[in-house]
């Protein structure tokens, strides 16, 4: 029997006959998967995509909350040999205009509204010459519905979808996500299935995830934490997939309680919130493993997730978009001081440096900024040969623009970032996007934007704006004006209005005055 392919599809076609009565995936409404209903699922999706003209290479958006259409979209439109590009559900029209136009995207695939958002009105007035059509994984307005794309390509020959898969390689492109920089555009990171598939064979392994377990995923979809180290992580160890589209709560605890999760990541502000709910009225017993990160995490929470929550193994990890999600992870024989104030050790064959400004090796325990190489590294930037070059070096060195500290025992600790970025519940905010995005208002001639602390989220955005003149108008309503274009996290909080921004000789303003 021929080995099989490292891919996506095909990994999760192997834990499909290996786990053929299990549930795969269940739905918020408790709809349900196995994974035997896989292989069909996923053929189906991808002669609709072969159908409506999907070729090898091209790539497919996906703007959509978590669920089960998101899962089974995404690895059809992999099986037609398709990448896909997921966007930020939080995403205004104009920022999710710019990922479709910079893809390329040829289909759309999202919702018909989504907390009080019409996703296919938000892009109706950009121009989007390579969007051949939208598709609706839910709601009948301003697409296709998800069936009766499905039901365009039921008459396609099964040999077609059987030659996309055999075609199908390790080194093809599975997926492109955008992150934003400091340079203000966002930039597509290129990864192809077979970093992707081997990276989280170790990752899971790393986790002992595996049949039996229950993982509920908080974490969006379209972001690794949700999607790689999340679904896809899952579906490859044949652990039941629970996708949940929005956190509340009360509503979490409860789940818990009766799908006996055993399984839940996601950034400190989620366990915060649970620990300050109604837990103890809740059966948390089922709790097996939970990985966190994302933003700093006190000693006393990950004794609480451990005692009051009652998981048994409590991790931290570090990665960025641009290492397929990970880079290094603590292991489970980690004390709550490991794990609270260090990021872990190296993932598998990834190799990391600490280097000073000059790029020599800084010594243990002395700062200098991160630098990655390994199998984990993505191809490059999509169609931007020039920022790829600025990332990854001759080498094949990346340059996070962390700056981090190494111990004795390899544990990496990030100290601070030499990016300018910042984190928002979870979410990197850039300062030179916001800014970017706030240069589009009628009224401001020039904006600082920076990182202030909050109780809850961590950080917030703080914007310094100097207006153009004649003009009027508040800081209030600029704040309303952002909350119309920009995604929630990248929302200013506060903003002042200033005559003028301090500035050095070379221009650049100076932003260590703002902060105080």
């Amino acid at each position: 029997m021929p080995e099989t392919k490292t891919t996506i599809p095909h990994s999760i076609l192997d834990a499909a006959a290996a786990h053929a009565a299990r549930v795969a995936i269940r739905g918020e409404d408790g709809r349900e998967i196995a994974y035997r209903d896989l292989p069909a699922l996923i053929n189906a999706g991808a002669a609709a995509f072969i159908a409506a003209g999907v070729a090898p290479g091209d790539r497919v958006a996906i703007w959509a909350p978590n669920s089960i259409e998101w899962i089974l979209a995404a690895l059809g439109a992999q099986a037609a040999g398709a990448a896909i590009v997921p966007l930020n559900t939080r995403l205004k029209g104009r920022e999710a205009g710019y990922i479709l136009r910079a893809s390329g995207a040829k289909l759309l695939l999202t919702v018909a509204e989504f907390l009080g958002t019409a996703y296919p009105a938000l892009i109706g007035d950009e121009d989007l010459p390579d969007l051949a059509g939208i598709v609706l994984l839910d709601g009948d307005r301003g697409g296709m519905p998800w069936q009766d794309f499905l039901g365009r390509g039921a008459n396609a020959a099964a040999d077609k979808v059987a030659a996309r898969m055999a075609a199908l390689d390790e080194g093809d492109v599975c997926d492109i996500l955008f992150t934003s920089g400091t340079t203000g555009n966002p930039k597509g990171a290129v990864t192809t299935h077979g970093q992707n598939v081997r990276l989280y064979r170790a990752y899971g392994a790393r986790l002992s995830y595996g049949p039996g377990d229950n993982f509920l995923i908080i974490n969006p979809f379209f972001h690794s934490f949700g999607y790689k180290a999340g679904w896809l992580v899952a579906l490859m160890h044949g652990a039941t997939v629970l996708p949940h589209a929005v956190f509340d709560t009360e509503t979490v605890l409860k789940r818990i309680e009766a799908e006996r999760v055993t399984l839940l990541p996601g950034p400190p502000t989620i366990f915060q919130s649970l620990l300050a709910g109604r837990h103890d009225a809740h059966d948390l017993s089922s709790l097996r493993v939970s990985i966190t990160g994302a933003a700093s995490v006190p000693v006393a929470l990950i004794e609480e997730m451990r005692g009051t929550l009652g998981i048994d193994i409590v991790l931290t990890a570090y990665g960025l978009t641009e290492t397929c999600g990970v880079v290094t992870m603590c292991g489970a024989e980690d004390d709550a001081e490991t794990v609270a104030n260090t990021a872990g050790r190296p993932l598998g064959d990834i190799e990391v440096r600490l280097v000073d400004r000059d790029g020599n090796a800084v010594g243990t325990g002395e700062a200098g900024e991160l630098l990655v190489r390994g199998p984990n590294v993505m191809q490059g930037y999509f169609n931007d040969p020039e920022a790829t070059a600025a990332a990854i070096d001759a080498d094949g060195w990346l340059r996070t623009g962390d700056i981090a500290v190494r111990d004795a025992r390899g544990n990496v600790k990030i100290t601070d970032r030499a990016k300018d970025i910042f984190i928002v519940g979870g979410f990197n905010a850039y300062p030179a996007e916001i800014e970017g995005l706030l240069a589009a208002h009628p009224a401001v001639l020039q904006s600082a934007v920076i990182g202030v602390p909050d109780e809850r989220l961590g950080e917030v955005p703080m914007a310094f704006v100097v207006l153009r003149p004649g003009a009027a108008v508040t800081a209030e309503e600029i704040i309303a004006w952002c909350r119309d274009n920009m995604a929630n996290y990248k929302v200013p909080r506060r903003v002042e209005i200033r005559d003028a921004l301090p500035m050095n000789a070379a221009g650049k303003v100076q932003k260590f005055l703002l902060r105080g």
